[in-house]
């Protein structure tokens, strides 16, 4: 049975590398922010709990704005959407440096997080139509280009920490995400979202009646998307602390822990539609919340810088592709608002993750704090493995 889709094959190929475009901006500007903190947490006298407070804001802004995003997508379009919360994302990220406090940096965070999330509500949207216009297991391609966007923009920070202070820094990451939302836009408002026909009538992001069953599994990938976010910003927050203060790593190679981690994601997920093709949904769910585990448990409790960052690219392999796969089934199941739905949970893990690491690093070390991260890695495969048939 043939699928005819509204959007030329060519338009189809111009909308993926749009996408891809939107998506490594997304990791690009996130990831200059992230390497920026110890510099901005010592601007602002933040205590380590404080500063956890602080992150809440991105986490807080993001998971606020997630449902009114999926109902804007419906409204307006996935693509329009996409590109003005592009602006919003690239314009915000200038804010956090020009703070002295931690109840200021938390307060222009929750315009950072409002702006994050609603980009990842959107272009996540947009590529679940594109994923069920080509009928490939392609999400983790574009998560691929996140995380090569938060290498690239980690690096960069790693690089330019030491020269340039982080008002400026951030001020060219806002320039560069203006420029780069110019050209991709525009391409990316000129092609409308695929549209399959009724045959498949699963993979249209129009809104879809939710019984029992629908809700209760984009709940279960949420869970899934949530264990995994856990993580992703765990390390995005305090990778580069604990390198810096518990194994004495100086400020550039504390910038480059989030790298390799980003590095080690992107190879996952470069990789990732083949192994979904190859092992199917619930073999890589589970496969990758075990390694995610353990190497999270080397990452955290390693007595040396190098041993951390193996710990840290292990971890990053194996979380690579558990949130794609949990936000593109939800999708497929609920359209924008599965997205949202799961999205929502999902950055709820790091609504949680930044006070509690923080409040648990005061209660006992750091180090111990991380050992969360496998945790919640190892739960992950547990609510896959227990849920695979009603899944598939």
């Amino acid at each position: 049975m043939r699928t005819r889709i509204t959007v030329p094959d060519d338009s189809l190929t111009r909308l993926r590398i749009a996408l891809t475009v939107f998506f490594a901006l997304d990791g690009f500007v996130f990831a200059g922010w992230v390497v920026r903190i110890p510099a901005i947490k010592e601007q602002t006298g933040a205590s380590a709990s404080a500063l956890g407070l602080a992150l809440l804001g991105v986490s807080a802004g993001a998971v606020i704005t997630m449902m009114l995003t999926g109902r804007l997508c419906r409204r307006y379009g996935t693509h329009r959407v996409t590109v003005v919360c592009a602006v919003l994302l690239s314009l915000s990220v200038a804010l956090p440096p020009l703070t002295h406090s931690a109840v200021a940096l938390g307060t222009v965070l929750l315009i950072f997080g409002a702006a994050y999330g609603s980009i990842n509500v959107a272009f996540n949207s947009a590529a679940v139509d594109l994923v069920g216009a080509l009928r490939r297991p392609i999400m983790p391609s574009f998560h691929a280009a996140f995380s090569l966007g938060g290498m690239l923009g980690a690096g960069l920070g790693g690089l330019v920490a030491g020269a340039l202070s982080p008002t400026r820094h951030l001020f060219g990451l806002t320039v560069i995400g203006l420029l780069v939302t110019a050209v991709a836009g525009r391409t990316l408002l000129r092609i409308p979202a695929p549209t399959p026909s009724q045959e498949v009538p699963q993979q249209t992001s129009a809104p879809r009646r939710q019984g029992p069953r629908t809700r209760g599994l984009v709940i279960t990938f949420g869970l899934i998307a949530l264990c995994t976010a856990y993580g992703e910003g765990a390390l995005a927050d305090w990778s580069a602390l604990h390198l810096e203060h518990d194994l004495e790593a100086t400020p550039g190679v504390a910038a480059v822990g989030y790298s390799c981690f980003a590095l080690a994601m992107t190879i996952g997920r470069l990789t990732g539609t083949r192994l979904l093709e190859r092992l199917g949904q619930t073999r890589t769910l589970v496969g990758g919340g075990t390694t995610a585990a353990l190497g999270m448990l080397l990452g955290a409790l390693a007595p040396s810088v190098w041993a951390a960052l193996l710990g840290f690219m292990i971890t990053g392999l194996g979380l690579a592709n558990l949130f794609p796969v949990a936000v593109e089934r939800a999708g497929r199941l609920a359209g924008p608002d599965g997205v949202a739905i799961a999205s929502t949970l999902g950055y709820g893990g790091m609504l949680l993750g930044p006070p509690a690491i923080g409040f648990m690093a005061d209660w006992f070390s750091l180090p111990a704090a991380l050992t969360s991260v496998a945790a919640l890695a190892a739960t992950a495969a547990v609510i896959a493995l227990l849920t695979r048939r009603a899944a598939g």
